[in-house]
């Protein structure tokens, strides 16, 4: 059989290029663009089959250099803790501290379920995690990025079974969202208040922006964004360094810190951040690296491990169903909002804050807004759970 050998080069083109096919896909599939399933993903896994049948028939196997797959994701993750802004977390008020709290249990609980349900079938604790918060609360950023952590630790096929387990939850998510708010609304007669954080009234609220529009990018605020992150990514191996001598972790920690330091400081000093494009820059990165984790993906390793996936994963959808059906909607106020979290808390909770996102507009769509649920779910699920998560999986990792 042939092995094909590319450079980091070319195995990063051949990212980009299943990520232009990926997005060809998910424009003209309905079902794709429904659950938003991202474009990396459609077409890295496309590759990820035409590998497996060229392999098994024994014609050729892809041997990729994924080099620049952990600087994108440095990158990544870099821009991600220029999100985490400590203000914006005050100025949300108590309803996110309680759904912030609510996310953090959720992801001790998934790493509970992943890493003993593991166990319980003969295999690494480590192994379970990549069936844990890294692919459900996480999604496939956080799949591609903690698999190869798991990896190094000595756990096979950390990152396919990773990304395999994001790709169902992000699925499922979807699914059992909308019923859960559905129900609520039908059970307790719910209803659209149209108010604001404060309680009061808000007609300008009626109309929800799911996706604000940031403004134009241009050059020179592209080229602070990127000063901004290569400054942070450097800082944050020295600070990566000095963690990693205390405690197991990532090196994209040290990134995501310093990421999170420069935006506390400059914002205390009253100095602007490019954030809008620091956020386009990250998104960027996400894709990049996302499609070379998808394209290095080897299939046939998930054969064995297929009936432990199932189970764990099945086990971990019914858990987020009651969860988030009596846990969520009831601290977070039994109303019409708090349905509409509940529905939210599942999109995110097992894939991603735009699953999060779909599911409270399909909500809205039909029962009116619900501006206090769309104000707290971006929030938490864009800045901060990251955070948490990060430290939880760490945490989970080191006991197991």
């Amino acid at each position: 059989m042939n092995i094909i050998e590319l450079d980091m080069y070319q195995a990063c083109g051949l990212a980009v290029f299943m990520l232009i096919i990926g997005r060809m896909f998910v424009r003209k599939i309905g079902f794709l663009r429904k659950y938003c399933i991202p474009a990396p993903v459609v077409g890295g896994l496309l590759f990820a089959i035409f590998h497996v049948i060229v392999r098994s028939v024994g014609i050729m196997e892809f041997n990729l250099d994924t080099t620049l797959q952990s600087v994108f994701m440095t990158a990544f993750f870099c821009s991600v803790g220029y999100l985490a802004s400590f203000s914006e977390l005050k100025k949300g008020g108590i309803g996110v501290i309680k759904f912030l709290i609510l996310a953090i249990l959720m992801c001790c609980i998934q790493d509970m379920i992943g890493g003993f349900g593991a166990k319980l079938f003969g295999l690494s604790g480590k192994l379970g995690l990549a069936m844990g918060s890294i692919p459900l609360v996480g999604g496939h950023g956080t799949a591609g990025s903690f698999g190869p952590f798991l990896e190094d630790l000595g756990v096979a096929n950390a990152t396919t079974v990773a990304v395999a387990a994001a790709t169902y939850g992000l699925i499922s998510g979807c699914v059992i969202g909308g019923p859960i708010a559905y129900s609520k609304i039908k059970k307790f007669n719910l209803r659209s208040t149209g108010i604001n954080l404060h309680g009061v009234p808000d007609p300008e609220m009626i109309e929800v922006q799911v996706n604000p529009d940031t403004g134009a990018l241009d050059e020179s605020n592209l080229m602070d964004a990127a000063i901004y992150i290569i400054i942070a990514v450097g800082l944050g191996t020295i600070v990566a360094a000095i963690l990693g001598k205390v405690i197991t972790l990532p090196g994209y920690i040290g990134a995501m810190l310093v990421g999170a330091v420069i935006r506390n400081i400059q914002e205390a000093r009253k100095a602007s951040i490019p954030m809008a494009e620091i956020s386009a820059l990250g998104n960027i990165c996400l894709s990049v690296f996302l499609g070379l984790a998808m394209i290095n993906l080897k299939l046939w390793q998930l054969i064995s491990l297929a009936l432990p996936m199932i189970v764990i994963l099945v086990v971990q959808t019914v858990i987020m169903y009651f969860y988030a059906s009596f846990i969520v909607f009831n601290i977070m106020g039994k109303d019409y909002d708090a349905a509409t979290i509940a529905s939210g808390f599942c999109g995110f909770g097992m894939g991603a804050t735009p699953n999060a996102m779909a599911n409270m507009q399909a909500i809205t769509n039909s029962y009116g807004p619900a501006p206090v649920a769309f104000m707290i779910v971006p929030l938490v699920g864009s800045l901060f759970i990251d955070f948490f998560n990060s430290a939880i999986i760490i945490a989970f990792a080191n006991l197991l």
